[in-house]
């Protein structure tokens, strides 16, 4: 029965290794991938002058090109937000999204963060965590756009926990995911305190899923889950310069091949360009 045992743990951290394709000790940096085209890989910023900015301090975590999320800190805290509130309704007119930009379903940490944080010594994110007015009507069926269009600094989409999504650059254009000092649900708050993620974050609904919906990106095309329908973790090299792909997926009670974007442990993390037109664009 030993034996058995055995073989079976083997068998089964053999696949976890299988399905993994990263090492969260040397996760590739992102720093200098900012393009003004679409780029596997990269960032195609709509803000091409950054004025400095994100965390004072480079942190130990970081090394060369690679750096280490299973040594990196995260702001200390359970903060929670009752009040948080979040929907998703589709209609005739479009899939319309509201809420307050606060977390649904779970804390955060304390914000501004405190002198006597050690997240203090590296991020010193004076901001704290106001509630939003979010109100989007999005596409129920978005469309490619030809070409691609830029991604801003702020919100690119939100996700099912009704928290923004940011893209993966901080405010002086490095890695904001590797860089800034978030909490364990890898968020933080901007100047005018609105919460948000850069890259993902194990408190959204499904994150750990095979091929889940997780959010929406301005645009209308959904984001899911790092990891596809048999568990193999996604990158970059299986997605396209918007870091996104064409694949069966469920979208709104149904199985269909489309378009979509995907969160990646690998920068840029969700959405390197907008692959349809997002809200607010012409």
């Amino acid at each position: 029965m030993r034996t058995v045992l055995l073989a079976c743990a083997c068998a089964a951290a053999f696949d976890a290794l299988a399905a993994d394709k990263l090492d969260p000790r040397a996760l590739p940096l992102g720093d200098g991938r900012v393009s003004d085209a679409p780029r596997r890989g990269y960032v195609f910023s709509c803000m091409t002058a950054f004025r400095g900015g994100g965390a004072q301090h480079t942190g130990d975590w970081v090394h060369g090109s690679t750096w280490d999320s299973t040594r990196k800190i995260a702001v200390r805290g359970d903060v929670s937000w009752p009040d948080a509130r979040f929907e998703v309704t589709a209609g005739e007119g479009g899939r319309r999204v509201s809420g307050n930009g606060l977390p649904v379903g779970h804390a955060t940490g304390s914000f501004p963060i405190g002198r006597d944080d050690p997240a203090f010594q590296i991020d010193r994110n004076p901001n704290a965590i106001e509630p939003q007015q979010v109100m989007l009507t999005l596409p129920r069926d978005p469309v490619a756009a030809d070409p691609p269009r830029c991604v801003p600094m702020g919100m690119i989409g939100v996700t099912l926990d009704g928290v923004a999504m940011y893209n993966a650059l901080d405010a002086a254009g490095k890695d904001a995911a590797a860089h800034e000092v978030q909490d364990r649900c890898n968020g933080h708050p901007q100047r005018r305190g609105e919460y948000h993620y850069h890259g993902p974050s194990p408190c959204i609904p499904g994150a750990s899923g095979n091929n889940k919906l997780i959010g929406y990106a301005l645009d209308g095309f959904g984001i899911y889950s790092g990891r596809d329908d048999d568990g193999n973790e996604i990158t970059n090299a299986d997605l396209d310069e918007c870091h996104g792909r064409t694949s069966p997926v469920e979208w709104d009670g149904h199985r269909v091949s489309m378009y979509h974007y995907v969160m990646t442990r690998e920068y840029p993390y969700s959405v390197g360009c907008f692959r349809g037109t997002p809200r607010g664009w012409r």
